[in-house]
């Protein structure tokens, strides 16, 4: 039986990544591209997500319609998402597909932009960022970014800006898209019951012509800020607050414990659940993480009544000063890590879900990390480690407080 990891390397630098998967019927591959918003020129803010959408729009090899129709001739269901620090297209075929799943694909990361339809995907985008500024909670969300990263690359949106995204050019994205998706900032992965020496000369065939090209930029890690940050909009009805601190990156060892102490303090069944929403305070009170390999956040949120907002917030202070004051009772811990257990577990089976967490552990941390070793920092959890995570990372401070809505005074 082949390993269960395999690592190789084509020789113009292209990283290969793969999870030999038994007894499975499908194969997940995706093109890991090393580079997101966050390593934007303000000038080209929006340029990685508007790419993202170009690289379904046509090849030398394939038309937009012919990329769709290759797809769906071999049942393939191809997707993509671009964050602030990477971009994956991948998609899932079944195994005796893969061959053909791949070189599409490959084909995909050699993009030529037609000029037809980068005017017209550019309106598209542009309806993007107009949806996104008619929900609240987005407003709110690229207000948190830009206000706790200011000074830092990380500020602008995914999506950019109304204004950069018009003023983009075809010729600034097509530098942009040939300095950066090349071997050296790239990892092809694959994950599901796959022959690795097939797997490496199918990559070698598809992708071995691609000239290697340079690492992109080092990231600047950014200071977090805090402070209140007020944006009254009046055509809402609701008031969306955050209060935000700073926490581990994805690749620190306490990320684990902070993924369980936000879950424990805001997920399903949480603490804000039954002390927030529960009490009519709020409909909606949750806390998650935002993560970055060097840097991440914790964000205490709530949408509320105008009226409720100073109460809202008192709140969300309140039950974050607790829980770090502590006890967090073993029984809450333990739901958390049965829960996360159960999803890994079942996660564990399906090659969609494997390809997107290998994806992540080498982007993150250099390495993948089979189910058994997800589960095992899971159960490493406990009233140790949340302490040490509260000492490092203080949710009883000021943190950045933002209030987005109706409401009209300068502090929430």
């Amino acid at each position: 039986m082949p390993d269960k990891f395999i690592i190789s390397k084509l020789s113009n630098g292209l990283n290969i990544a793969i999870e030999h998967m038994e007894g499975v019927k499908s194969v997940g591959a995706g093109f890991l591209v090393q580079t997101g918003a966050r390593d934007e020129t303000p000038d080209l803010a929006g340029v990685s997500h508007f790419l993202e959408h170009m690289c379904f729009k046509g090849t030398p090899n394939r038309s937009a319609a012919e990329i769709n129709i290759d797809f769906d001739r071999i049942g393939g269901n191809p997707n993509a998402f671009t964050s602030h620090d990477r971009t994956f297209y991948h998609g899932l075929a079944r195994t005796e597909d893969f061959p053909t799943q791949l070189e599409i694909l490959a084909d995909m990361m050699n993009s030529s932009l037609p000029p037809d339809e980068f005017d017209m995907e550019k309106n598209v985008v542009l309806e993007e960022i107009a949806m996104s500024n008619d929900r609240i909670e987005h407003v709110a969300f690229d207000l948190i970014v830009e206000s706790v990263f200011k000074g830092n690359s990380l500020a602008w949106p995914v999506l950019g800006y109304d204004r950069t995204v018009k003023a983009l050019t075809r010729d600034q994205m097509n530098h942009y898209f040939r300095s950066r998706y090349t071997p050296a900032n790239m990892v092809l992965v694959v994950a599901g019951a796959v022959d690795p020496d097939e797997v490496i000369a199918q990559a070698e065939k598809c992708c071995g012509h691609w000239v290697a090209g340079e690492p992109r930029p080092e990231r600047t890690k950014p200071v977090m800020g805090t402070g209140t940050i007020q944006k009254t909009i009046e055509r809402f009805n609701q008031q969306v607050v955050a209060i935000t601190f700073e926490g581990p990156g994805a690749s620190d060892p306490m990320h684990d414990t902070a993924e369980a102490a936000a879950s424990i303090l805001g997920g399903g069944n949480s603490r804000f659940y039954w002390n927030i929403e529960q009490t009519g305070l709020a409909p909606y009170a949750g806390a998650y993480r935002l993560d970055f390999g060097d840097c991440g956040l914790l964000i205490l949120m709530a949408q509320c009544d105008p009226q409720n907002t100073d109460r809202v917030v008192e709140a969300l202070r309140k039950e974050a000063k607790s829980f770090a004051a502590g006890p967090v009772s073993d029984e809450e811990i333990q739901r958390v890590k049965n829960k996360r257990r159960t999803s890994l577990a079942v996660e564990g089976e399906s090659p969609h879900h494997r390809l997107v967490q290998v994806m992540d552990d080498i982007d993150y941390r250099g390495r993948p990390r089979t189910v058994e070793d997800r589960i095992a920092a899971v159960n490493a959890v406990g009233q140790d480690s949340l302490r040490a995570y509260f000492d490092a990372f203080p949710v009883d401070g000021e943190g950045l407080l933002v209030s987005v809505g109706p409401l009209k005074s300068s502090a929430a």
